[in-house]
């Protein structure tokens, strides 16, 4: 069959299962669960699996599942990677009353237009080389850290964020190409846009040690924790004029705990936050006059500071020539007005860490509305949200593996990693840090 004729038998098959691919999509939107818990919603996906019939592998970093789709001979492997994780909003009316989370950021979205592509992929895949991995992979959003570090001190995973725990695990040594599809909603109606990158992070949680006392009568024999994160938090401010605008440097927190009664003098206070930039050199060099600043607030009022650092995200890295394989398929589908090619933005994702290893996209497509992450996102046009982000992947894929796969061959060829496996697993475990600083 000719390239053409390829996609549009996938299109059409895609079509013919519109209703079940809204049906899952829904049905993951109403039972959304915490990184490392998506049980549920990855039996969804397996079950659709098992009905097709194509190899399966699960359990892959605690709830990832991949299905297999073969071509007529050996070649390059594609991964569709979709994630299986909501994030914590209580305030968005569709929020989980028990947990307060939500599917605030369009990841059932992102796993139905996986499983959309791959129905129509199984309808051609007798006509490619090479082969097809459909992978829902888990705990994308780097959220309840301490939760995170549970598991890690059970030895059930090493690392916070899902693509890193599985690339350790060796969960992406069957592909060659990776690529998704993200959520959008910067671009209202039916829009898609590739970003010229992104910033990476470093989680941190900080917890401040003083001594209570009673905060009416002998305040002067306590040491106020809450005094040293103020110092903390004014001298990060203090540090801002020294980020480079090219940088895009963000330093953002939440404070976990204030103390423990308003009558006595706080003797703990911890809080979490990220250290965005967009290379890993401003990400470490950030990071460290951050550490310096909570080093500070301790000292000015003789409390102790713990700092524990983990390694967040890296920077993503679209390569360009699978880029234009899939804008052109875009261009097909909604028109080459409607894709557009933006500036870097200041989210992050694990998926900036595959694309130092092996080319890859993440691309964004729209059909939503309001802000990610807040109370006012939703779901407004399931055919762009849901359906063609599905055909715009089985479009690309075909390109890739279409006759002997030369575009795929050649996109491999041409890539060159910014970091190999050892190294990328040696810097992440170099960000790791935990140290109790007293000051006394």
């Amino acid at each position: 069959m000719e390239r053409e004729d390829l996609k549009k038998s996938a299109i059409e098959e895609i079509d013919r299962n519109w209703d079940k691919i809204i049906q899952l999509a829904h049905s993951i939107e109403s039972e959304p669960e915490e990184g490392y818990r998506e049980h549920k919603t990855a039996r969804k996906v397996e079950d659709i699996f098992r009905e097709w019939g194509i190899s399966t592998r699960s359990g892959l970093g605690l709830t990832g599942i991949k299905g297999y789709l073969e071509g007529s001979k050996k070649g390059p492997s594609i991964g569709i990677l979709g994630e299986l994780d909501a994030f914590f909003n209580p305030e968005h009316p569709q929020a989980d009353k028990s947990s307060g989370l939500v599917h605030a950021c369009g990841h059932f979205a992102q796993i139905a237009s996986l499983v959309g592509a791959g129905w129509g992929l199984r309808k051609v895949m007798q006509h490619l080389t090479g082969g097809v991995v459909l992978f829902a992979v888990p705990a994308e959003e780097y959220v309840n850290l301490e939760y995170r570090q549970s598991l890690k001190d059970k030895g059930q995973i090493k690392y916070f964020g899902g693509k890193q725990e599985l690339e350790r695990l060796g969960a992406f040594d069957d592909m060659d190409i990776v690529m998704m599809n993200h959520a959008q909603t910067e671009v209202p109606g039916r829009s898609a846009f590739i970003s010229a990158g992104s910033n990476g992070f470093v989680g941190k949680a900080a917890r401040f040690l003083g001594r209570a006392a009673h905060a009416g009568v002998e305040p002067f024999k306590g040491v106020n924790a809450l005094n040293a994160f103020h110092i903390a938090l004014s001298a990060i401010h203090a540090q801002r004029e020294t980020f480079k605008d090219e940088d895009a440097v963000r330093v953002h927190m939440i404070v976990t705990k204030g103390g423990d009664s308003v009558n006595v003098v706080p003797s703990e206070v911890r809080v979490e936050m990220y250290v965005r930039a967009k290379s890993i050199e401003a990400i470490e060099e950030s990071n460290a006059k951050v550490d310096r600043a909570l080093r500070a607030g301790a000292l000015g009022v003789g409390a102790k500071v713990e700092i524990n650092n983990t390694p967040g995200y890296l920077p993503i890295l679209n390569d360009e020539r699978l880029t234009r394989c899939w804008t052109d398929n875009a261009s097909l589908l909604i028109g080459e007005e409607n894709v557009h090619r933006l500036g870097a933005f200041g989210g992050s994702t694990d998926m900036g860490d595959i694309m130092h290893l092996m080319p890859g996209i993440h691309p964004f497509t729209g059909g939503f509305s309001g802000d990610l992450h807040t109370k006012d996102f939703r779901l407004v046009d399931e055919e762009m949200a849901l359906l063609i982000p599905a055909k715009i992947s089985a479009a690309t894929v075909i390109d890739l593996l279409y006759g002997e796969a030369a575009e795929a061959k050649e996109i491999i060829e041409q890539f060159k990693p910014r970091l190999s496996k050892k190294a990328y697993l040696k810097l992440l475990d170099s960000l790791f840090y935990k140290k109790l600083w007293d000051v006394e």
